[in-house]
């Protein structure tokens, strides 16, 4: 019987992968084909979706981008036996796009059936957290401190540090929150892992709640994400029949359990303590700091918050040993990086690889330059917070403490490209509407600030004392950035500098016109 590979991600769904399955079941019907539809996550390779693929011999073969007017021709090139056809891509794992990558944390992603527990183990799975349920609390965040993990969320702060912390605080409750709001513009990795690979992130977060002594967890996941909802409440109920979640996790004796909760919507709830604000069912604002959440986190009790993919990375470290993850990557930014390639770029999608590739790679080896085919003039990296990196800067390696140098961060992985047909000025103004927009309200260099950014940026941009509203708006960044409760108001004067220091000739041109209200 032959196997049929169909990825039913959103990315997928999104660009007619439903329709292809029924297509392809349909025809198969027709011809009296007997074949086995498995429905994947998605491999990352988004320019590639619908991506079929075919097992044949062990050995994957992919055709893509597929549409349902394709199924007819697939079948008379008999692709099941990997037949040509031209949109024969071969054996999938030796394309450039990945033969080029080092997949750690997306090692399963797109190659199995997300919801088989069964299927999970059989690649892998598991293995760290037998690991975990053998040592002391102490020896889990030994490891993760000697692998070098640092959070994936954006902050880069080392996640042993943090364990450690919670598992030293006297209480006889603790939490694990993972926090899965994913919200930055270009970023989809945190989805993509909970719809293609969900019991990595439960996995996760067991073996980081016998790191620190919880036997309590939450999943913080994005409004907008109802397919990686539906994925991971339906792997946790399985996990709960598989005997992995509950009372005795693999009849060990420990007890954890899982609880999901569904975000409101709010980029601010990506912040840690506005995140445990909307947990614990209040509007989601900024907490001053300290007390830090390890030590009084949610209601109340030591508390670690981790991104998607800190928290599924830890199963890897403990299964392959801390010095095989800190092998990877360069300086103090060990392990792998998840890129999302996105914006004006040919082949957009995800790209694991140690840290330390340099953007230019990234962008023509793996991206393929601009959709567009026009010149590249600038790269946002980390989000509507990051900054706007030119040409000249595209050597500049992808770890947190050389972007840094360079005068930006690298956040979530995100990175979006733009040609030269933009207005750097307009990407300035949008940051400052941005968080006027998203802004919780409670500092006042945030949620005023932003509003004032808005319009000295009009002012300069109509021509108004351009020289004058200039110094104005370079004291409103310092304020900013040094006044601010949480990131957010921190960050934000990070894309206005850049495309003021890089593009300042966009602020400069002749008044285009009417200037648009402060925050629309």
């Amino acid at each position: 019987m032959t196997v049929v590979y169909i990825p039913r991600d959103a990315a997928a769904l999104s660009v007619g992968a439903e329709r292809v399955a029924k297509a392809i079941m349909a025809e198969a019907a027709i011809r009296g084909e007997t074949i086995t539809l498995v429905r994947t996550g998605t491999r990352g390779a988004c320019w590639l979706e619908p991506l079929v693929e075919i097992d044949i011999g062990g050995v994957r073969h992919g055709y893509g981008p597929v549409t349902p007017a394709d199924a007819p021709s697939l079948f008379d090139a008999n692709f099941l036996s990997g037949g040509a056809h031209p949109l024969a891509l071969g054996p999938v794992e030796a394309l450039d796009w990945f033969a080029g990558q080092q997949r750690v944390t997306f090692a399963r992603c797109g190659v199995i059936d997300p919801l088989s527990l069964a299927a999970y183990e059989a690649h892998g799975g598991l293995a760290g957290l037998r690991k975990a349920l053998a040592i002391p609390s102490a020896e889990i965040v030994e490891a993760i401190k000697a692998s070098g993990l640092r959070g994936r969320g954006g902050a880069g702060f080392p996640a042993g540090i943090k364990w450690a912390t919670a598992l030293a605080a006297e209480s006889e409750t603790k939490y694990v929150v993972c926090n899965a709001d994913e919200g930055d513009s270009g970023t989809f990795a945190d989805r993509m892992l909970m719809e293609g690979d969900p019991f990595s992130l439960i996995e996760g977060m067991i073996v980081a709640g016998l790191a620190v002594g919880a036997s309590k967890g939450f999943v913080y996941i994005r409004s907008e994400y109802p397919h990686a909802f539906r994925a991971m409440a339906e792997a946790v109920a399985k996990a709960e029949d598989a005997g992995l979640l509950g009372p005795s996790v693999l009849g060990s004796g420990r007890a954890f359990a899982m609880e999901l909760r569904l975000g409101a919507g709010a980029y601010i709830c990506g912040e840690e303590t506005s995140l445990l604000e909307s947990l614990e069912g209040r509007r989601g604002q900024v907490r001053a700091k300290p007390p830090l959440p390890a030590i009084k986190g949610l209601f109340g009790q030591p508390t670690i918050v981790n991104n998607v993919l800190t928290l599924a990375a830890a199963p890897w470290i403990l299964a392959h040993g801390p010095q095989a993850y800190a092998a990877l990557g360069c300086g103090r930014s060990l392990g792998t990086l998840t890129v999302q390639l996105a914006g004006n770029v040919r082949r957009g999608g995800l790209v694991e690889l140690p840290f330390g590739a340099t953007l230019r790679r990234l962008i023509e080896e793996f991206g393929g330059g601009t959709a567009t085919g026009r010149k590249l003039r600038a790269v946002q990296v980390g989000g509507p917070l990051g900054a706007y990196l030119p040409d000249s800067l595209l050597d500049t390696p992808l770890d947190y403490e050389a972007l840094a140098a360079a005068g930006g961060m690298l956040g979530h992985g995100g990175v979006v490209v733009f040609d030269d047909t933009v207005d750097l000025a307009k990407q300035a103004r949008f940051a400052m509407a941005f968080c006027a927009h998203e802004s919780c309200g409670k500092c006042t260099p945030c949620r005023i600030g932003s509003q004032r950014g808005v319009e000295v940026i009009d002012r300069i941009v109509a021509g108004h004392e351009r020289a004058a509203n200039r110094a104005v708006l370079d004291d409103l960044l310092e304020l900013m950035t040094d006044a601010s409760l949480c990131a957010l108001g921190g960050l934000t004067p990070l894309p206005v500098r850049s495309a003021l220091a890089h593009f300042p000739e966009d602020f400069e041109r002749p008044a285009r016109g009417p200037t648009l209200r402060a925050a629309e």
